[in-house]
């Protein structure tokens, strides 16, 4: 599938001219995962190097600074100043099912009989008092000899929960869309940018959503220099919104930001060539950018 990457938001994909996107939107997806608003991003499974039991954040996964817990020491080690991150890989540490594999998920939160968890922006009330010591949201394994060349597939498949863990693995369906990927007719007068004033550009765009503005076409034009992809951007979020309008979500906790009710946070559509998000930024990427936990 794909190696362990940052996930891109679709229209940030536009921006270096990578039109199969447009395509992707309107394809059937091989799998559609919720994003759940979980913190932090928890990794754990066993070492396919050594064979020994591991828990950590992402940063199992780090080329150079490499945090990798094989036991409750080695937390306290790596995050005896963060206490709140030590006290969660702790109680994953003892309650998470331990299977050969690597998955990855977000923790929601610690259960023992409440019914509502609020592990970052959106509170998650359940239907019913959960029972279990610690709430997860999985969605992701990893295939390879070692971690750092680990290759990443979502799961498809539940997998079961034990007595002390409850995993959270929502379903989505999707109504079809009765209209087709709009034609890019003269892709040459598009003023598309390399990676790295892409980059420029992303960091500019989240600066525009953290300071809670709304984009429009002539703020992306002064950020990207081109009318023309700025508004090709614009019309990207107008059919990821569609999409996401045409989402099914079951078997999922139900979810509140700042007491309203919300379908989710987002979603990760996935392809046989690619994987991408697709959020509401200008409600959840700002709620993030300036709430969220463990930043």
């Amino acid at each position: 599938m794909t190696k362990n990457l940052h996930l891109e938001h679709p229209e940030d994909l536009i921006l270096t001219g990578n039109l199969w996107v447009l395509e992707s939107l309107f394809d059937e997806a091989e799998h559609i995962s919720v994003k759940m608003d979980g913190s932090p991003a928890i990794v754990w499974g066993v070492d396919p190097a050594t064979g020994d039991e591991f828990v950590g954040t992402k940063s199992v996964f780090n080329k150079r600074k490499i945090k990798i817990c094989y036991s409750i020491e080695d937390i306290k080690t790596y995050y005896g100043e963060q206490p709140e991150l030590a006290a969660v890989l702790t109680a994953c540490w003892k309650y998470l099912p331990f299977t050969q594999g690597i998955y990855q998920g977000d923790f929601i939160g610690y259960g023992c009989g409440i019914d509502t968890l609020k592990p970052n922006t959106i509170e998650y009330v359940f239907p019913e008092p959960i029972q279990e010591k610690i709430v997860v949201a999985p969605h992701t394994y990893y295939e390879g000899p070692t971690l750092k060349d680990a290759v990443a597939f979502p799961i498809v498949d539940d997998i079961p929960s034990n007595k002390d863990c409850l995993y959270v693995q929502p379903f989505v369906d999707k109504k079809r869309l009765t209209v087709g990927a709009p034609n890019v007719s003269n892709p040459d007068v598009i003023g598309f940018l390399d990676d790295k004033e892409a980059a420029e550009a992303k960091k500019a765009i989240n600066a525009v959503i953290r300071d809670g503005q709304h984009l429009n076409d002539q703020i992306l034009t002064d950020i990207v220099g081109c009318p023309h992809l700025a508004n090709l951007y614009m019309l990207t979020i107008d059919i990821k919104e569609d999409l996401m309008n045409s989402l099914i979500v079951y078997n999922s906790p139900t979810a509140y930001l700042a007491g309203r009710k919300v379908p989710a946070e987002g979603y990760v559509w996935h392809t046989l060539d690619a994987s991408f998000k697709l959020v509401d930024r200008p409600t959840f990427a700002f709620q993030n950018f300036n709430n969220g936990r463990f930043q």
